[in-house]
């Protein structure tokens, strides 16, 4: 019996350091690309292409942040030859303002009004409801891509080219994967408390606002995580409609940085300083809320 529980043991201990390994392998996949552009980012400009088998910062240095953050200006180290230094200025706090502002609005526009809905689809009865919302869901299966045009037509005929409201717009209402997110924790809600509102004389909508809002403080605010980093990363709806510079968002002006080297090749380690810092945001977030995250997410079914 002695052996049969060792034999047993080490079958498992293997079956376990096969699996860590595999971990440890999607892990290194996923993180080296991250990795590579904080590398790329430390690495000085004329040494960027001497040692590019490196895993360390050739030369290492921090003037590629420097000069992303408007603190090192880029003509000092044109002057001194440094080879694929753009000559353009990356204006990074308007760049970041203009992103904060464009996926704050989404993201507390679709939060309250994905709620709103969601809570319609979960408690009220209308003929129809669930065909309707079935129907709805199927937005789920349409590229966003298709929309682009009919959109970009809306946007037009409003005078909304080149301004915030327009870059928001599309986005800033609802999407059904956010309603279908929030009906599942809505269905969940103990129905009794509602009920008590009602008879003491709350409205619908008092029950909705004071009652069933704030006990989904938690999903609420994954929801609105999840939407303000998937705008925050969106490129080609802003890129198409936020022309001016004054509404441009940082992920376009990331990409017109990158075209502003006057020698032809891209200013590698601008840029990749430039994404580093941009990631920044999101990074806090799923620090402070990833657990939440990934619990609200598994509780709502979705996958």
């Amino acid at each position: 019996m002695a052996k049969i529980s060792a034999a047993t043991l080490t079958k498992v201990n293997y079956k376990q350091i096969g699996l860590w390994l595999i971990i440890g392998l999607l892990v290194f996949i996923v993180l080296f690309p991250f990795f590579w552009v904080v590398r790329t980012g430390l690495t000085s400009p004329r040494a960027l292409y001497r040692d590019t088998s490196s895993l360390l910062p050739v030369d290492p240095t921090t003037d590629n942040f420097a000069r992303v953050l408007g603190i090192l200006d880029p003509n000092r180290l044109i002057e001194t030859g440094a080879p694929n230094i753009s000559a353009g200025t990356l204006n990074f706090w308007l760049y970041v303002r203009n992103s904060l502002i464009v996926a704050g609005s989404v993201a507390i526009g679709q939060t309250l009004f994905s709620a709103m809905a969601a809570y319609a689809f979960a408690r009220f009865k209308f003929p129809g409801r669930d065909k309707i919302f079935l129907i709805y869901l199927t937005g789920l299966m349409v590229p966003g891509i298709v929309l682009f045009l009919p959109n970009y037509v809306f946007v037009r005929q409003l005078g909304w080219i080149g301004t915030f409201q327009g870059i928001v717009a599309p986005s800033i209402l609802m999407s059904p994967f956010a309603v279908f997110f929030m009906r599942q924790f809505f269905l969940s809600l103990n129905r009794e408390l509602e009920e008590a509102a009602l008879l003491d004389g709350a409205s619908a909508f008092g029950v909705f606002w004071r009652i069933a809002l704030p006990l989904m403080a938690g999903p609420l605010l994954t929801l609105g995580v999840l939407t303000f980093i998937n705008s925050w990363n969106d490129y080609l709806w802003p890129l198409l409609i936020g022309r001016d510079d004054s509404v441009r968002v940082l992920t376009v002006a990331l990409g017109i940085f990158r075209e502003q080297t006057p020698q032809g090749s891209p200013d590698w380690t601008g840029m990749m300083a430039a994404a580093v810092v941009s990631l920044v945001p999101t990074f806090v977030l799923f620090i402070f809320f990833g657990r939440r995250v990934v619990d609200s997410v598994q509780f709502s079914g979705f996958k």
